[in-house]
């Protein structure tokens, strides 16, 4: 009897977290623009990948979001040459020192653009701050069409390149990856 109830409490609270986050994430509405700047100074839009299939990736200084981001860097690998941007972005408003530290500790060197938002705007837009690591990933025209929360074996880097990769042949025909 214990063990049903400690059972049905932890599946309650897991539906509600669900159905809190769905009121944050929006698949297949368009994403929310931002302007930021990367750690390496340089001023990067969202609305500068139109046209690309884009691999958004929301972190903070966390394992878990090293994690996440050294997926991205498999994915950005991946996906050199192709129609896709990959782009990680602070969300949590640390410094760009304290974003080059955490980023000087990855197990691979971060190529993508990697960058900070000192005023939490990405946070705000997509809800970020209370599920992280957050990974979007937005069609050809800014849609977002797949996302994932925090759960690094959903969101890791064969699947989010499956999801490229669909998007990918939707545009052109290919599936060739």
């Amino acid at each position: 009897m214990k063990r049903q109830l400690v059972l049905t409490l932890a599946l309650s609270i897991a539906m509600i977290t669900t159905a809190w986050a769905a009121g944050f994430f929006k698949v297949g509405e368009p994403a929310p623009s931002f302007s930021l700047t990367s750690v390496t100074g340089e001023p990067v839009s969202l609305k500068d990948f139109h046209g690309k299939v884009v691999v958004l990736g929301l972190f903070h200084i966390c394992e878990p979001c090293l994690v996440q981001g050294t997926n991205l860097q498999k994915v950005y690998e991946a996906t050199r040459g192709q129609n896709v941007a990959v782009v990680g972005v602070n969300s949590s408003g640390d410094s760009q020192a304290d974003v080059l530290e955490f980023l000087s500790v990855f197990p691979v060197k971060i190529t993508y653009p990697y960058l900070t938002d000192p005023d939490q705007v990405t946070d705000k837009l997509y809800g970020g701050g209370r599920f992280i690591p957050n990974v979007y990933i937005l069609d050809q025209n800014g849609v977002i069409r797949w996302q994932r929360v925090g759960n690094m074996d959903l969101a890791n880097h064969e699947a989010i390149l499956a999801e490229v990769n669909k998007l990918l042949g939707a545009s052109s025909g290919s599936t060739s990856l």
